[in-house]
């Protein structure tokens, strides 16, 4: 048996220009827009170009992910304005290990403003709440020269290329490997 997740956060963990927030039926804008965009739907549960009702699903299911035992989806939020940019995961299926993965997608119409890398740091922080953990992964493919510059500055270092590692959109895919290990004397 799983053992249960660390509750939700008292405090929206932030950082710089976002907050971490959980996921509001106000939210279905942000599928809407994500959706939109080549790429996303191909990564997650997301389908592409999705109908009201698709998103409003699209965020119910965001917000089960923790009572699902899976991780802390979160909403990227802009802190000023409380709108949804995006979205982090935090995934903690191999918790038991001291393992967890982040996942990170911000809106097209919300790129270039450094909310992915405030929301990497943002929930890298986090994560190192949990006194379990010492090693946060993150997958990258390659290609994603933006993405590759989000986990550099979120303090993650390439470990290796891990060929042929995930299948995308119906084609495998080569992934480059980032981790951050949890810093010295944190919870030692």
């Amino acid at each position: 048996m799983t053992p249960p997740l660390p509750p939700w956060p008292g405090t929206s963990p932030a950082y710089g220009p976002v907050l971490l927030r959980e996921y509001t039926a106000a939210d279905a804008h942000l599928a809407i827009e994500m959706g939109e965009d080549p790429y996303i739907p191909q990564i997650g549960s997301l389908p592409a170009f999705p109908t009201a009702t698709q998103a409003e699903e699209w965020v119910d299911r965001q917000r089960g992910r923790h009572a699902e035992g899976l991780g802390f989806a979160f909403a990227i939020a802009d802190a000023e304005t409380d709108n949804a940019v995006g979205g982090v995961g935090l995934w903690l299926p191999d918790l038991p290990k001291g393992r967890a993965t982040v996942g990170y997608s911000v809106s097209p119409q919300h790129r270039g403003r450094g909310f992915a890398t405030a929301a990497v740091q943002a929930v890298t922080a986090f994560a190192w709440t949990i006194p379990t953990l010492h090693r946060i992964e993150l997958y990258i493919e390659p290609w994603n020269t933006s993405s590759i510059g989000v986990a550099e500055s979120g303090g993650y270092l390439r470990e290796g290329l891990l060929h042929s590692y995930e299948e995308i959109g119906g084609v495998r895919r080569d992934m480059l490997l980032y981790a951050a290990i949890r810093p010295a004397g944190l919870f030692s």
